[in-house]
Order: C-alpha cells, then structure tokens, then sequence
C-alpha cells in the first residue's frame, strides 16, 4: 500500500502518521496470495496465506485427533478493513485509546499478512479471555508451537495489546511437523 494512502487512513481515524512508529508496532505487508481455509462460526469466509493454511490444517487435525476441536474465527484482514473496523467501533461511541488497546492500527495488523489466526472452539466462539479457560486454549499452549505458531499477545505483552488467548501467528521454520 502506498504510504502516502496509509498516512490519510490514519489520519482520517484520528491517529498520527507515525503512531505505529511510537509503540513500536512493525509495519506488515498485505499478503499477496491467499488461500480459503473454510468458514468461520458466523458463516464468513477465511483466507490465510499459503503456508499458514498449511500448518492451520496440519494442527486442527491433531487437535481433531485428541477430541479437540479448533475453530477459525478470523484470519487475513487488509488495511482498508482494518481501518473500517476501528471506524464502527469509533462510530459505536468507544474511545480510540480503548480501541487501540485492542486493535492494532491500520498497517500494523498481524492480520494484514495472512499468517494471523484468531482461533476458537465450540462454545467459545468470540474472542473473549474465557477462551484461556479451555481445553482448546490448553491444548494450544502445549502444541501450536510445533505447527509453527506462537501466541502473539500473551498478558503484559510489549506492544501494549490486551490479552489476547485466541490470537496465533505462524512464524515459518524448517523445524515443523
């Protein structure tokens, strides 16, 4: 995206040009190529780049295989959305300080490059803390890593997010199952 572009999309939210900059957030690439990787819980369509589609399968299948079902809930998501999400939520009457509490600002989302997975299970089908309370969560916690993914933002992380247990990122390696 062009950065004068990106530059207007913050500044028409209200947010300085080099507010990623200020908390030290890394710009991410939108993907370029992307693959569907099936439906979330409310029916939408979700698309996560190549590899990470991949792993995703590779890993929901051993869950499936210890009776633990992982759900995707949202995956790649660009700028231009990013951006619309932050506007509702603004438009909803919520603070933007609050709103960036929990989202990242248009350019510095890890769901711009389709390795991003904000995932869920039944019974749990919104990105609440509470996910942290489940069999899926525990699961993750011992088993994402192996399938390349890490939890993103975990309790007092350095970006400045909320703790977010539903919130995976793959980090590709040659060390994968």
């Amino acid at each position: 995206m062009d950065s004068d572009l990106l530059s207007h999309i913050l500044q028409d939210l209200g947010l300085p040009e080099n507010y990623g900059e200020k908390r030290r957030l890394h710009f991410c690439e939108e993907a370029k190529v992307l693959v569907k990787i099936g439906l979330n819980p409310y029916g939408k369509t979700i698309y996560l780049e190549p590899d990470t589609a991949k792993a995703w399968e590779k890993m929901k299948e051993a869950a499936l295989k210890e009776n633990i079902e992982l759900l995707p809930l949202s995956g790649f998501r660009s700028i231009r959305t990013q951006a619309e999400i932050i506007r509702m939520k603004l438009e909803s009457g919520r603070s933007l300080d609050d709103i960036m509490t929990a989202n990242a600002p248009p350019g510095y989302s890890q769901h711009h490059t389709g390795r991003a997975l904000d995932i869920c299970t039944p019974g749990f089908i919104v990105p609440e803390k509470d996910f942290a309370q489940t069999p899926a969560f525990q699961w993750l916690t011992i088993h994402a890593q192996k399938f390349g993914f890490i939890m993103s933002y975990p309790v007092n992380n350095p970006e400045g997010f909320i703790y977010e247990p539903w919130h995976w990122y793959f980090v590709p390696s040659d060390r994968i199952v």
